[in-house]
């Protein structure tokens, strides 16, 4: 462990991002503390504060230090709640496609034969399909909503780790410690569970820190498209989406700033996964 903190610490890439992930992570519980408004309440909107520049600008207003947008909405308070929703629907969906994948992973690799040939092949059947055309297949089909959002991406990213625990299964089961804990009488699911799993979980790990960044870019694009979050619990993506016809017009805030949010998010979380990636894959070192 003291080596790979040292090393971490002497990759600037990683530090930063792990940097910028603790800032977003710290911004989305206690940021609401600290804003002016609840974008969510309605009734605390203005419209009379429409499309105030940030406050740096001409006109600015220093109660809306990044500006505002079509209906009054605090554009820091917006980034603020809007990290929060972002966020939770990019842990959520990591969590809960890592989880169906390992299992459907782990079932294929260790079952074999038939169960093994049906279960890849639904695997194979949804790898050819773009996952952002499933996802909009599922968010047009079943409509708007925060927990119909998350389901469709886990539907859609579960596949993934599928495949590679069930690569890692395959590569692990002619080990000699797994023949010896068969050969005790181990059952089949503990055998799994207790000596297979844990050493397939490293390429989980660095799949998972990587897909929350996805998980959000697909997010932010799916509520670009007006098919993601509902309007009353606007995301990231939504926001950009609420300036995208007066970005234009001179007023690039409302879709420039909670933009740059998800960019630097994301940069920062794919920064982090390039460091477990070399650090956790011993054929890249």
């Amino acid at each position: 462990m003291s080596e790979f903190l040292f090393r971490f610490s002497r990759d600037k890439g990683a530090v930063f991002g792990f940097a910028v992930i603790a800032l977003f992570a710290l911004l989305a519980p206690i940021g609401p503390y600290f804003v002016s408004q609840n974008p969510y309440d309605l009734g605390s909107l203005d419209l009379a504060n429409a499309y105030k520049p940030p406050a740096w600008l001409a006109d600015g207003d220093a109660a809306f230090p990044l500006g505002t947008d079509e209906q009054g909405r605090d554009m820091l308070s917006g980034i603020v709640y809007g990290t929060r929703i972002s966020l939770f629907i990019g842990l959520c969906v990591t969590l809960f496609s890592c989880a169906l994948g390992t299992i459907v992973g782990l079932w294929a690799g260790c079952a074999g034969g038939r169960v093994d040939s049906v279960l890849m092949r639904i695997v194979d059947v949804q790898l050819s399909f773009p996952a952002m055309l499933v996802a909009l297949f599922i968010m047009s089909a079943f409509g708007r909503g925060l927990w119909k959002l998350i389901a469709a991406l886990t539907l859609v990213g579960w596949v993934m780790y599928a495949r590679t625990v069930r690569g890692a299964v395959l590569a692990e089961k002619g080990r000699e410690y797994v023949e010896a804990a068969r050969l005790i009488g181990l059952p089949p699911i503990l055998l799994a569970l207790r000596h297979i799993l844990p050493n397939v979980a490293t390429p989980l790990i660095v799949i998972a820190t990587v897909q929350v960044g996805n998980v959000i870019l697909t997010e932010a694009t799916l509520s670009y498209l007006g098919v993601g979050v509902p309007v009353t619990e606007p995301s990231l993506g939504l926001l950009v989406k609420n300036g995208y016809d007066v970005l234009f017009s001179g007023i690039w805030w409302v879709s420039v700033l909670p933009g740059s949010f998800i960019m630097l998010l994301v940069f920062g979380i794919n920064l982090l996964g390039d460091f477990l990636r070399d650090e956790l894959n011993p054929r890249l070192k």
